[in-house]
């Protein structure tokens, strides 16, 4: 897939010329250092897999945020740092005027790419009305009011805590597109996938070839701060050993590690290697898609939650280098229990208590996973603690491309034999996020479980409107009781992020949950 894009400058086109005639090698072995001929300062970087999309309100990779805030630009951003504070990007001033509204002025003579034009009121008010009933605007947005072509007031139907944590300066919907360059790529405004609009960034998307390498270069129309190198190359790989290999063999000079190379590498790091560990943000568990045949019985599902021993999952996935999760929600997180229902350690007696109740035997399950050695050591381990009751379990290992659409309805019929997961999202720090992808509107989307309660979408509804911290947490207590006793859930870690780089090449810029600002890395 050739995708240069008409308004990157011939020196930019020239170096992409040199990388499609290459070709390029990961998951482990040499590049070849002639295809990235060395001009400027190069950021060199792994991401967990390849581009979904470049629709930044329909993401649905960790790498396709990590782009959007290369290439898109918002009202406000996360500043770097271990403290959660955000900044002006886009806006140059942004204000709460009352409980549901809040007006903004946009920062003069930010361009579009490929002769767009500025951006205006009128591309906000699109970017953001777009995707105004998915999940993390919580439905509480009605509209952007447009004052001038700078000033607008987005309007809520009610208040909307997470507006300043989950919506305006994360990755995602709160980046701002051009609606010319939209429609004419989409003719109704919806999903573009990975077409390529107009972009407002610092960098543009000068190239990628799927499953190769992301290529970004200068915007040449960015009238903001410069940004500290001439090029980012983004490397997708998927496995995290791999991505170890790729750092010492300086394919990449900044990657996330296997956790448990984390006690080595602190010890003993690779030469000019700064090695760093962060509370994640991340939430997974095993679902149970509760609509199939085999899984409809709730003594069946409580039974593989009991199986699940949960502390010795982590010893061997992760060796024991994170937490042991109490629900969606992260430590230090508004909402996160002290404790789950179901003991980490879980009961085999119990749980063939449960089957019993079921009158099922000679049950025979399928669990799909990511094809890395973290969500396939899950798996397996999952496979053989249900053998313990019974239960025999097919581990089908799927690559991220195939993996990410087997729930969804829009994507075929695949999701009807989906039976037990191996699943993981990533949130923003605030609890609605922790929470919002299982509500019933969800179902068939993002809600895999296809779990279904009125009052956990009646209390999501409600927490995003309360502003005293004690007493919203209780409501996202309720919330994962709710999760858990449906027996769709089985509760395993929020992890952790470790991550090394080179010191002789950059300093590294990250968010509190070790999640990369490419824009913020400076050369050295």
């Amino acid at each position: 897939m050739n995708n240069i894009i008409k308004h990157v400058n011939r020196r930019a086109l020239l170096k992409a010329a040199a990388a499609l005639g290459g070709g390029i090698v990961v998951g482990g072995m040499p590049l070849s250092q002639a295809i990235w001929a060395a001009e400027g300062k190069v950021l060199r970087v792994r991401s967990d897999g390849d581009l979904a999309k470049l629709d930044p309100g329909n993401w649905a990779r960790a790498v396709d945020v990590d782009v959007a805030n290369c290439i898109y630009s918002k009202l406000i951003r996360f500043k770097p740092g271990a403290e959660w504070s955000w900044e002006l990007e886009a806006a140059e001033k942004i204000e709460q005027v009352d409980q549901t509204h809040i007006r903004f002025r946009l920062k003069k003579g930010i361009k579009f790419t490929g002769g767009y034009g500025e951006m205006t009121t009128k591309d906000v008010k699109f970017s953001f009305e777009r995707r105004k009933k998915g999940a993390d605007w919580g439905g509480a947005l009605d509209r952007v009011e447009i004052e001038d072509d700078y000033t607008g007031v987005l309007v809520f139907t009610k208040p909307y805590v997470p507006v300043w944590t989950v919506v305006l300066p994360t990755g995602g919907v709160g980046h701002i597109i051009s609606e010319e360059s939209v429609m004419k790529a989409t003719k109704d405004g919806g999903d573009f996938g990975t077409k390529q609009i107009a972009f407002s960034g610092p960098y543009v998307l000068a190239d990628w070839k799927p499953k190769q390498y992301i290529l970004l270069t200068r915007n040449p129309d960015w009238s903001g701060q410069k940004p500290g190198f001439d090029e980012i190359r983004i490397l997708p790989i998927d496995d995290l050993k791999a991505a170890e290999r790729a750092y010492q063999a300086s394919d990449v000079d900044f990657t996330e590690f296997s956790l448990d190379s984390l006690a080595t590498f602190k010890s003993t790091p690779p030469a000019n290697t700064k090695v760093e560990d962060k509370p994640s943000l991340w939430y997974y568990w095993i679902g149970m898609n509760m609509d199939h045949p085999k899984l409809k019985d709730i003594n069946v599902r409580k039974a593989i939650q009991w199986a699940i021993n949960v502390p010795q999952i982590l010893d061997l996935a992760y060796s024991g280098q994170v937490n042991l999760a109490t629900g969606t929600i992260a430590p230090g997180i508004i909402g996160h229990r002290a404790k789950a229902l179901i003991p980490p350690e879980g009961d085999l007696a119990k749980a063939k208590e449960f089957l019993e109740k079921a009158g099922v035997s000679d049950l025979t399950l399928s669990i799909d996973c990511q094809n890395d050695n973290v969500n396939s050591t899950i798996a397996q381990t999952v496979q053989a603690q249900l053998s313990q009751i019974g239960i025999s379990v097919e581990v089908n290992v799927r690559d991220n491309s195939t993996f990410w659409t087997l729930g969804m309805e829009t994507e075929g019929e695949r999701w009807k034999d989906l039976q037990l997961i191996v699943n993981g999202f990533i949130a923003a720090p605030d609890p609605h996020s922790f929470v919002t992808y299982f509500v019933q509107a969800q179902v068939g989307e993002w809600n895999w479980e296809r779990f279904r309660s009125a009052r956990f979408d009646e209390l999501v509804a409600k927490a995003v409107t309360i502003s005293d911290p004690g007493e919203r947490a209780k409501v996202y207590y309720e919330m994962q009781d709710i999760m858990e006793e449906s027996g769709a859930y089985r509760f395993l870690t929020n992890g952790a992020r470790a991550f090394m780089y080179r010191t002789t090449q950059m300093e590294a810029a990250t968010i509190p949950s070790g999640d990369p600002l490419f824009v913020d890395f400076k050369p050295v």
